[in-house]
């Protein structure tokens, strides 16, 4: 299952912590965050033990939002050790993020 990233547990579970994390930034009412949903799912399921992969609800968590200028959703940002490898704005398809992971991991 996707983790649950919010305001409160972001900087200790991404920026501080080395490594991959993935963070899907969407909201209830969005329609093409909805379609990202279950493909973040399923990175989750696969890169379980290897790479944070979660989602942060905008609408419940606006300071991190504000703190990465997230004005579109959905909003993918990859980032390594807590800094930005790569941002997706829009609907991205599971193996395009996939690619993005393993490109960070080799970074």
């Amino acid at each position: 299952m996707a983790f649950e990233f919010t305001d409160n547990n972001f900087k200790s579970t991404v920026l501080d912590t080395p490594g991959i994390a993935v963070v899907d930034f969407w909201a209830e009412w969005c329609g093409p965050c909805r379609m990202v949903g279950p493909i973040i799912e399923e990175l989750a399921k696969e890169y379980d033990g290897k790479v944070i992969v979660g989602k942060l609800d905008v609408d419940a968590n606006p300071e991190v939002s504000m703190k990465y200028q997230i004005r579109s959703i959905p909003t993918i940002l990859i980032l390594k050790d807590g800094e930005i490898i790569h941002k997706h704005v829009g609907v991205a398809t599971k193996q395009s993020l996939i690619q993005k992971i393993e490109e960070a991991a080799a970074v």
